[in-house]
């Protein structure tokens, strides 16, 4: 009998004291970091864990007294926005996250600096209400979603300038030292600022997401209790197929048990054979209808995103061609190794590019990519 029915969640943020979050190297590394005054930005792809991990740190923090904020750039949109109602929305966002609303008169704030660049405005409240209003408290700012500004109709490298100006600005003024940002994103920091003498990224810590390891992803053992099976043997034949992916690892978890619940048993040492099936019918087979929540049409729209630039998508599927053969391809930093990177198809080992796991290499096979590639040529 199923013990845990509800510790899997598939998709969307994990709570702080969701019991199926899986602890890695990254989420150590972020808060002692963090807590060092570092800054730091987490650039992965869609559904590695990124506002989970930021949603987990950020309550830790707050736990030992830190003050924190999150600006999801989402809130704040990209079309039809002008750069004043772009960085009014930061600021709003800041005057929302720390419940400073019934301190500050907003409207008459904004107003009253308004003979001000835009980016001045943004620096003196960070300066003038956020270091006075915590006058010895650390202040930690997470900026989520942060890939959504390359949509924007205009370029914000003023705002990651400052962002650098912030820990520039300590040695002149000690208070900046209680000032700490965290940026989460699907992007390449040279995107999302192009002028290198300003950019903070070269002087902040890169923190790595990875698949999960066996011992990380243990607790998630506990929800295969009562399926008849091993559970460490299940959740390893999972990892197996999912290669310690975030979402298809909660995923799989998760229609092992729902196959257990109708009255289907995991009989001692079939474990493989009973996880290999559940991938097949449940995941594989028809993959675009049982796609839910999306995921792999996610990984196949960004690949062919670029049909306007049709040189380029065919670029990017041959390179993803060499490396579903075997093929030995460097990571050498290119746009399109990169590009591959953050759709998440496809991940770094020890400076060589290898598909992320068999889940993605049954469904993007050659016959896929052949496919696309002659609805791509003429």
């Amino acid at each position: 009998m199923i013990k845990n029915d509800h510790l899997y969640q598939v998709g969307g943020s994990l709570a702080s004291d969701a019991p199926s979050y899986v602890e890695r190297q990254g989420d150590i590394q972020l808060y002692n970091a963090l807590k060092r005054g570092d800054f730091c930005y987490v650039m992965a792809p869609r559904q590695m864990g990124k506002s989970s991990l930021s949603v987990r740190i950020r309550h830790q923090l707050q736990q030992e007294g830190f003050k924190c904020s999150t600006i999801d750039m989402t809130r704040i949109g990209s079309e039809t926005i002008t750069p004043t109602q772009w960085y009014k929305g930061v600021v709003a966002e800041l005057v929302r996250g720390f419940k400073l609303f019934g301190d500050l008169n907003f409207q008459s704030w904004w107003h009253q600096e308004k003979y001000l660049s835009l980016l001045q405005r943004l620096s003196n409240f960070l300066e003038d209400i956020l270091l006075v209003k915590f006058p010895t408290e650390r202040i930690v700012i997470f900026i989520d979603e942060i890939d959504t500004i390359l949509n924007l109709p205009f370029p914000v490298d003023d705002f990651f300038a400052l962002i650098r100006f912030c820990y520039n600005q300590r040695v002149i003024n000690p208070d900046y030292n209680r000032i700490v940002f965290a940026v989460f994103g699907v992007a390449k920091p040279r995107d999302l600022i192009t002028a290198k003498k300003r950019t903070p990224f070269n002087i902040g810590k890169a923190i790595e997401l990875h698949g999960f390891e066996f011992h990380e992803a243990y607790p998630l053992a506990k929800g295969l209790e009562g399926t008849g099976g091993n559970p460490k043997t299940i959740l390893k034949e999972i990892l197996a197929w999912t290669g310690g992916q975030p979402f298809l690892t909660q995923k799989l978890c998760q229609l092992v048990v729902d196959s257990v619940r109708v009255g289907l048993t995991i009989a001692p040492g079939n474990e493989a054979s009973w996880v290999e099936r559940i991938v097949h019918t449940r995941i594989i087979d028809n993959w675009e209808s049982q796609d839910e929540p999306e995921h792999l049409r996610s990984i196949s729209a960004r690949l062919l995103s670029n049909k306007s630039n049709k040189y380029y998508a065919d670029k990017l599927l041959g390179l993803y061609q060499h490396i579903l053969a075997g093929d030995d391809v460097k990571m050498d930093n290119s746009q399109e190794c990169n590009e591959l990177l953050l759709s998440g198809l496809v991940v770094n080992q020890q400076g060589w590019l290898r598909v992320n796991n068999p889940i993605y290499q049954a469904i993007f096979n050659r016959e896929w990519v052949t496919k696309q590639l002659e609805n791509l040529r003429p």
